[in-house]
């Protein structure tokens, strides 16, 4: 945003690690030898395989990395192995949750294509629902995605879709296409200048990058379905996750504002295209529900599991956000959504408003004025900065302009530390943008001892239905979540009309 231009650090100070991301967590990473081992003595009539895989007594350990050598890609995924890591937060460890993804990625394994390819997977510690996998064999998949997924052949469906796109080594194709796409444009820029000749074949480039990609994606949902159906696993629980997903995203994006043209650069084809494609492709199996769910195996191994951000990220409850680490908490208005991200807490509400938080070091020497005017806001308003006092804290806050924007910022002191909150809306909104700032600013404040050692992180908790009981009910007991009851359906992947069944388990959210 270019009115708020930093390159300070988002927080610094206790239970906080330096640096961009999340302070990284003890490594949980599955060796081929667990993952190949257990899922092989779950898939049936594979001894050969098994054999084939499981070391002698007289042969060195069975590791990744032993396996891993004969394997020319695999440098690529080792040398961006850490740094995906500290993208997402580390790795979540759970030896209960670890053991269930061993299962599955051994099925997998035991009917895949490339018999000579063996995988390593991490689950990372990210609310977000993503996975994805590099060349040489590394798959990745958030705890965020774990939490929305179901059953076994959901999980099943997504690790078999990135073995695909490491079998059909899209990881390569994709990083020459991207260095020939810098190239061109180089030369692009240099030749054609601002020209609209020039623009304009940088856009068709990109298109044709993105729409590339989208084949990509196609070509591993096909791919990844028949691994899933050869496994023994539901070949229908790839549309079903695909809907699932879908669902998901337009519930965290309820209130934010859509832009048709990044579905032109979109590197996943539309929704409805993909799950039409991957029913088509699973009614090769048999119909709808043929194949094994393993639905209860998968609950019990999800069953504790971390839900939403970590102690070290700070935790956003409803429309407020607490750092028990740093002590700090403050709460957004009604009809906003909060997002903790890796590099600040960021919230969107009603009409295209955005409020950004984050924190820098700063000197007790170092005074807020001169600290707001050293070049770090584009646009700023000298004549607007005022001295304030925010819960018994120093603060400064200014008026700013850019584009077809306004800002609001203000900066609160805190011992070493300083919090800054951007406020952005539409240039036609002006006069909201100090009310709505000034609500936002003024509910930061420090916690108190009792309050830090009160926060405890959310959990995926799971719940057997009693005779009476309905969604809302259930739902009720969830904390920390905002529309309980559509959250409550979205990870049970239930319809508005959907009624429990007595006995039937069903995952919450609790602490």
């Amino acid at each position: 945003m270019a009115a708020f231009s930093s390159t300070g650090r988002r927080f610094s100070g206790a239970g906080r690690a330096s640096g961009v991301g999340a302070m990284l967590l003890g490594l949980s990473l599955l060796g081929a030898c667990t993952t190949i081992e257990n899922g092989l003595q779950e898939a049936a009539g594979v001894e050969a395989s098994k054999a084939a895989y499981l070391p002698g007594p007289t042969r060195e350990p069975v590791t990744f990395e032993n396996l891993q050598k004969a394997d020319p890609q695999s440098s690529i995924g080792r040398s961006q192995h850490p740094k995906i890591l500290q993208a997402y937060g580390g790795a979540y460890s759970d030896p209960k949750l670890e053991q269930t993804l061993a299962g599955i990625v051994g099925r997998l394994s035991a009917v895949t294509d490339d018999p000579n390819r063996v995988y390593r997977i991490t689950v990372l510690n990210s609310p977000n629902v993503n996975a994805f996998a590099l060349p040489g064999g590394y798959l990745y998949v958030t705890r965020g995605l774990l939490a929305l997924a179901n059953d076994s052949a959901e999980v099943a469906a997504v690790l078999a879709h990135e073995m695909a796109h490491v079998t059909a080594n899209h990881g390569i194709e994709r990083q020459k296409r991207e260095e020939a796409a810098e190239i061109a444009g180089r030369v692009v820029t240099e030749v054609l200048a601002s020209d609209s000749a020039g623009r304009a074949a940088l856009a068709r480039g990109r298109l044709n990058l993105a729409s590339f990609s989208r084949n990509q994606e196609l070509q591993a949902d096909a791919l990844g379905i028949r691994q899933t159906g050869r496994a023994g696993y539901d070949a229908f629980a790839a549309s079903r996750f695909l809907r699932a997903m879908d669902s998901y995203s337009h519930f965290r994006t309820a209130f934010q504002a859509d832009d048709p043209n990044l579905d032109f650069l979109a590197s996943h084809p539309a929704a409805p295209q993909r799950v039409e494609l991957a029913e088509r492709h699973a009614r090769e199996f048999g119909m709808n529900g043929t194949g094994l769910t393993d639905r209860d195996r998968y609950l019990n191994g999800i069953d504790g599991m971390l839900f939403g951000d970590s102690a070290v990220e700070g935790y956003v409850r409803n429309r407020s956000f607490y750092h028990p680490g740093l002590g700090i908490t403050f709460d957004v208005p009604a009809g906003f959504v909060i997002d903790n991200t890796a590099e600040a807490v960021l919230a969107t509400g009603p009409g295209d408003t955005a409020i950004r938080f984050d924190g820098v070091a700063l000197p007790r020497s170092s005074g807020l004025v001169d600290y707001i005017k050293s070049g770090w806001i584009g646009g700023l308003d000298v004549g607007s900065i005022r001295e304030l006092r925010i819960a018994g804290l120093d603060a400064v806050s200014a008026r700013a302009a850019g584009g077809e924007y306004v800002f609001d910022v203000t900066v609160i002191r805190v011992g070493d530390q300083v919090y800054r909150f951007l406020t952005a809306l539409p240039a036609a909104s002006d006069a909201s943008v100090g009310q709505i700032a000034g609500t936002v600013a003024n509910s930061f404040r420090r916690l108190s001892a009792e309050e830090q050692a009160s926060l405890k992180p959310l959990r995926i908790r799971i719940v057997a239905a009693s005779s009476g009981d309905t969604a809302q009910s259930i739902s009720n007991r969830m904390i920390g979540v905002d529309r309980k009851l559509e959250m409550f359906q979205l990870l049970n992947d239930l319809k508005p009309a959907s009624t429990l069944k007595v006995g039937g388990r069903y995952k919450i959210i609790a602490e």
